[in-house]
């Protein structure tokens, strides 16, 4: 019997997860790691750390599946995007912390490359100018760490996204490679050649030498080094942006179709198929994936503050035990009592994008209870979904008629009933809500042949349960209105 490994390396913690042929869980582990914030807005990572737990969730995996390296087919890798890693080509060591997604320091030069051509940045990277974009911490670095400096000047050190880090180690440094659907994120790459887009690296003096190579998401990148997998070859032949893993996982296969990943932050995605629709109004148009001879294009709205608001009141506010906690509490009241939450903890993401706003709770009374607080932070998490595919489908002409909701969130029944509340439409939740690393064990099954088409892995997807709308579109207004009034009241609040 063989199988398929799946590492899902997120923001927090590495998840990994053994599949067999009719997509059954055969074995998993999970651990999280070390989040750092040195400053305000800033966020990084220990990509030693990350690797060495990933590497011991997979051992832990393979044995509590009781399955030996040698049994594996293949290994797909699913991955925070963005977050940037620099290290040493001849130790392997990292020179510094990776910066994460989520870090804010590179504002300063997202505005002045705004300034200089933002328009057309935007058009030919199908990125809008953020924060998150590798290019700017590449940029933040090379100005700021005399250690990068150095080491790229003199062609000691390499760049990649967690993805090309992981794959650069498991392969004991052989092998340099990200995929489309990460790099269509970095701001690195032209969406329409889906090269390098030549214009950006020498407007942010990027030398293209320590750029991994770009490849599709299905395809055998390399074999793993038995000196690093516990003894056995075993080919990598999946990468894929977590986000784009999840609706691939979720099987958005067709244009039209989308999801909605319920994670730290909340990732809305939506298939346009071979069209490429450029960015605008906070919402970017990334590759989704690359794989058997098809690209798919789509676009995507984030909320960098989600799940991780349910954390706050637990680890912040210290006014829940556990995150399970929050819905208890909110399904003991019917309503919020007009309390509404806007988690701008760093931001407002799509499709407002306004990284001066800060979190705000409005409509605070005399009888306003936690269970209220509550209940209004998980409602906002619904709250900013729709924000987001209003826009998508505007932009992309194609009109939404349900969502697929995967990631932790998901498993709140709460949640998805005022999603489908909010939105008008039914919102289906799978069987398997681990669909990103789903997505990626997908992928390097396609490239080894353990699985012959797309149309093969879409019979795989199975509902688990499907929520209705159950309010009038009277009330659905009512309630965006006071939301959208609470959003204008946190915006620009730095400013």
């Amino acid at each position: 019997m063989k199988y398929i490994l799946g590492i899902d390396e997120g923001t927090t913690g590495v998840k990994v997860m053994i599949f067999d042929k009719s997509v059954n869980i055969i074995a998993q582990a999970y651990s999280e790691f070390t989040q750092h914030f040195p400053q305000s807005g800033w966020v990084e990572h220990d990509a030693n750390e990350i690797w060495e737990v990933s590497l011991k969730m997979v051992a832990e995996a393979l044995k509590n599946g009781h399955i030996k390296p040698e049994e594996i087919e293949a290994i797909g890798i699913t991955n925070q995007r963005e977050t940037t890693v620099f290290w040493d080509k001849k130790t392997g060591q990292p020179v510094c912390r990776a910066i994460v997604w989520q870090d804010r320091r590179t504002l300063d030069i997202c505005e002045a490359l705004e300034a200089k051509d933002g328009a057309g940045i935007v058009d030919r990277t199908g990125m809008i100018i953020v924060p998150n974009d590798a290019a700017t911490k590449i940029r933040w670095l090379l100005d700021n760490d005399p250690k990068v400096k150095k080491g790229v000047d003199e062609g000691e050190l390499l760049y990649g996204t967690i993805d090309t880090w992981l794959v650069w180690k498991l392969t004991g440094g052989r092998v340099h490679v990200t995929d489309y659907s990460n790099a269509s994120v970095t701001l690195l790459q032209n969406a329409r050649t889906l090269a390098y887009d030549d214009q950006i690296l020498n407007e942010l003096q990027i030398p293209r030498e320590i750029l991994p190579e770009l490849r599709t998401s299905s395809e055998v990148y390399g074999m793993t080094d038995p000196t690093v997998f516990f003894g056995a070859e075993v080919a990598i032949a999946g990468i894929l942006g977590d986000q784009q893993a999840a609706a691939f996982g979720q099987g958005c296969l067709e244009k039209g179709m989308a999801k909605n990943t319920y994670g730290t932050g909340s990732f809305m995605v939506m298939n346009t198929g071979s069209k490429y629709v450029p960015p605008s109004d906070g919402i970017f148009s990334p590759v989704l994936w690359s794989a058997k001879g098809r690209t798919d294009y789509g676009l995507e709205g984030m909320a960098d503050v989600s799940g991780a608001v349910i954390q706050w009141l637990r680890d912040g506010l210290q006014m829940i035990n556990d995150t399970k906690e929050a819905e208890e509490l909110a399904l003991q009241v019917k309503d919020s009592l007009g309390v509404y939450f806007v988690p701008a903890f760093v931001g407002l993401g799509a499709p407002y994008y306004d990284s001066y706003a800060r979190g705000t709770i409005v409509g605070i009374s005399r009888g306003t209870t936690k269970h209220h607080i509550a209940r209004a932070a998980l409602e906002s998490m619904a709250f900013q979904v729709k924000d987001a595919f209003h826009v998508m489908e505007k932009k992309s002409g194609f009109k939404l008629t349900k969502l697929r909701a995967d990631g932790g969130g998901a498993k709140s029944d709460f949640l998805l009933q005022f999603q489908a509340d909010i939105l008008g439409i039914p919102v289906e939740r799978p069987l398997i809500t681990e669909t990103t690393t789903l997505g990626a064990v997908y992928a390097a099954g396609l490239a080894v042949g353990y699985w012959d088409s797309f149309e093969e892995i879409n019979e795989f997807w199975k509902i688990e349960k499907r929520f209705e709308p159950q309010i009038n579109e009277e009330k659905r207004q009512e309630l965006c209105k006071f939301w959208n009034q609470a959003v204008e009241r946190s915006a620009g609040w730095l400013k």
